[in-house]
């Protein structure tokens, strides 16, 4: 029995465990039923072009500008700086691929990944991977949306003292939360109109980015040798990092028919992160050949014309909007899956209180640049290893999931395993978790990067260390049920 309480519906009274079958779910006006429960077939709807607003909207965002600008910072030229861009975003296709476990299931990531970990190793893998980080992230875009609030309500003639950036904090939040709560419907909806709107706000951003940029520049003293894969390394994981914290893209292909075509579900999944992210990415570069983007919305308005300022401001709080909204729907899930018995609506909720928190640590007690590259860099210790278990098993099952299965959550259920725990994904996590954490290069150096001199593999090494644990495991002994 899954974890849930579904959200009351109007006209349906009290909610129960099991509502009686309704229309499709597709309307944006009310608050979404499901949770981490499977989606039936006759609620299944859409078409997977309709997945490329959906990630389009949240990749058209300041965080995007901010980790762009960063790698010229880091010492890069500017066509090392686009390569590596890229690279980075060339990981959405990883994206994409779990993706398509979300129509084979009708289910959430959330709830597909305790056939890799087990019952009760998926409570823990859920506390930590999904909900924990998820509030990180969450933290970290709204730090990056209340930064440009606060410029414009400087414009606005409102001194931006700590008490204003309190209030502009919770008014981010709270227009977040609504779509987060609202749901998938919502989400759905909302997300084309936001696309085109970025789309337009940034196209303004790109002629007056073209129009100054140094594409010849090179940095002072160029890096050579060592240092130079060093930065290489680690700018393709700031990059890569965005696409490797949607471990749960499930969530929002899990509406979609199972008979969706798992090429199409990935190609437009890929093309919706990797298009605007690689776009956005590459004009924060570009823009750092001639501004200072230390200060992004500083640096950028010497670029652009006066009366575009604003607007600007607003396109970046409404692009950070649009990305943590995702952000706030999955960890509400995430909350859930780990055994809370909540409403999906009020999961979400509770993890926009802990964001908000941690944002006003974030912006009020420390660097938020420095914050931002380090914990971009660090969750890639966790998510890469748990992205490849994930991709592993989509792989190794052909995609194919046992719903009745996966909802069974009794001990000797057939995902129950020993003692609730599927020995193969918890050591293939951990395996890959400890070999990337050798390997990393950010808040603290590993032994493993400290003898490449600085060079950070923590990305690479994990994935790959992860993922053949667990072929070789669920090859052996702990073979994992196929549907």
């Amino acid at each position: 029995m899954a974890s849930t309480i579904p959200d009351p519906q109007p006209g349906t009274g009290t909610a129960r465990e099991t509502p009686p079958p309704q229309p499709p779910s597709g309307r944006a006006g009310r608050v979404e039923a499901h949770g981490i429960d499977h989606i039936p077939d006759h609620e299944r709807h859409g078409r997977p072009r309709q997945l490329f607003s959906v990630w389009a909207a949240a990749n058209v965002n300041y965080l995007s500008l901010v980790t762009g600008g960063a790698l010229i910072l880091m010492g890069l030229t500017l066509w090392q700086a686009l390569a590596v861009i890229v690279t980075g975003n060339l990981f959405w296709l990883l994206t994409g691929l779990l993706s398509i476990s979300g129509p084979a299931a009708g289910a959430p990531s959330e709830v597909i990944t305790r056939a890799m970990y087990g019952v009760r190793g998926n409570r823990v893998n859920n506390a930590v991977v999904g909900w924990l980080i998820s509030v990180c992230y969450f933290a970290l875009n709204l730090a990056a949306a209340a930064t440009a609030a606060f410029a414009l309500v400087e414009m606005a003639g409102i001194t931006a003292n700590t008490g204003v950036k309190v209030a502009v904090v919770m008014v981010v939040a709270a227009l977040t939360l609504a779509i987060g709560v609202y749901g998938h419907a919502m989400i759905m909806k909302l997300y084309l109109p936001i696309t085109l709107a970025l789309t337009a706000a940034f196209a303004v951003v790109a002629v007056g980015v073209f129009r100054h940029t140094d594409f010849s520049y090179v940095p002072a003293e160029p890096l050579t040798g060592t240092d130079l894969w060093a930065v290489l390394a680690a700018g393709v994981t700031l990059i890569a990092s965005g696409p490797l914290s949607y471990t749960t893209s499930a969530d929002f292909s899990r509406y979609l028919p199972r008979t969706a075509p798992a090429r199409s579900v990935v190609g437009w999944t890929f093309l919706g992160g990797f298009l605007p992210g690689a776009a956005v990415c590459s004009l924060g570069a570009l823009a750092a050949t001639v501004v200072d983007m230390t200060d992004p919305q500083a640096g950028l308005r010497q670029l652009l014309p006066d009366w575009f300022g604003p607007l600007l401001l607003l396109a970046l709080v409404l692009g950070t909007i649009a990305i943590n909204a995702l952000t706030a729907y999955s960890a509400g899930l995430a909350l859930q899956a780990v055994g809370i018995r909540i409403r999906r609506s009020l999961s979400v909720l509770a993890d926009g209180t802990a964001a908000v928190a941690l944002t006003l640590y974030g912006l009020l007690a420390s660097d938020f640049l420095d914050t931002v590259s380090n914990v971009l860099q660090l969750t890639v210790v966790l998510l890469g290893p748990a992205l490849a278990v994930y991709a592993t098993d989509i792989v190794l099952r052909r995609n194919r999931y046992d719903v009745p299965a996966l909802m069974d959550e009794t001990p000797g259920g057939p995902f129950w395993y020993t003692a609730g725990v599927n020995p193969a994904g918890a050591l293939a996590l951990a395996g890959g978790v400890t070999v990337s954490a050798l390997c990393v290069n950010t808040l603290y150096t590993g032994p493993i990067a400290r003898a490449l001199g600085g060079v950070d593999l923590a990305l690479p090494a994990g994935l790959v260390t992860a993922a053949l644990l667990y072929t070789l495991l669920t090859r052996g002994k702990w073979r994992a049920p196929t549907a």
